[in-house]
């Protein structure tokens, strides 16, 4: 398996995830022109060798680990062994181009959609609706001990401190791994929250560090079935995030034993499922 360079140097190179914009401002009594910095939002066609290409949006940057997790989420590669080449298409903007070997490649039914996918839906498109299953998920490993509360608690600050693109935009979501010491593994930004995660597991699943069962998952915003379901597929036993859960995703959580941690700001939070993973919590 071979991944360009370029994709793993860029993952946190925000250059190409932000431009400028002048913009006419309201404040108190009147307008001022002055320079705005959106978060970039473009297509990027992955095109995936004996299979019709995937549109998806997407801020550029970490495009084949997005690639990687996408296809990890959906169960149709399995760990990097399955890649025969990822890479950026030479010459060609926003093209991304994939291999896989003849097991992952029939599994590529799996991820059945229609043309476009957009950066806000890890669902919207596809044809029909399967949620996953015991047997696709990565096998938990190590179990993390007991977690403090305080650890959790330190979590978004920390998040929130890496999210470059988001600092300068505000308009962007993020993901990041901790291991269940609290050390901060790895974080990624990208405009759409399931393309954040996708990112961040793609990456873990690139360095063969699947499944990521002494890990916390940290989501900027709420918790929603999609993200659940990418985070049981990696093995992730702790997932928290700074808004709500759906309540699918408390039902996904609590069918496959994550610990599901909402509301996670300021000096509280809420544990929907599995409670047993934080020290204190009956």
């Amino acid at each position: 398996m071979s991944a360009n360079p370029a994709d793993s140097a860029s993952a946190r190179d925000t250059g190409c995830a932000r431009e400028s914009v002048r913009i006419q401002a309201y404040m108190r009594d009147g307008f001022a022109a002055r320079d705005d910095t959106l978060a970039v939002e473009r297509a990027l066609e992955i095109h995936v060798a004996g299979a019709e290409p995937l549109i998806t949006m997407r801020t550029p940057g970490a495009d084949a680990e997005l690639t990687a997790g996408l296809m990890h989420g959906e169960g149709v590669i399995r760990s990097r062994d399955d890649i025969v080449y990822l890479r950026a298409a030479p010459g060609e903007a926003d093209v991304i181009r994939l291999m896989l070997k003849p097991e992952a490649r029939a599994r590529l039914d799996r991820i059945e959609r229609n043309t476009l996918a957009t950066s806000a839906c890890g669902v919207c498109g596809k044809p029909s609706f399967s949620p996953p299953t015991p047997g696709a998920r990565q096998p938990t490993q190590a179990e993390p001990g007991r977690v403090a509360p305080a650890l959790l608690l330190s979590l978004p600050d920390r998040l929130r401190a890496e999210q470059g693109v988001f600092e300068s935009t505000g308009g962007i979501h993020a993901a990041g791994l901790f291991d269940s010491q609290g050390e901060l593994l790895s974080v990624r930004e990208d405009v759409g929250r399931h393309n954040a995660l996708d990112k961040l597991i793609g990456a873990a699943l690139l360095a063969d560090r699947l499944p990521l069962s002494d890990c916390i998952v940290m989501l900027s915003g709420r918790a929603s079935y999609e993200l659940l379901q990418k985070s049981v597929m990696a093995g992730v036993p702790i997932v928290c995030a700074v808004s709500a859960p759906s309540s699918y995703a408390v039902a996904l959580a609590e069918q496959f034993g994550v610990t599901l941690v909402g509301f996670l700001r300021g000096d509280r939070f809420n544990i929907y499922t599995h409670a047993e993973r934080v020290a204190g919590a009956t």
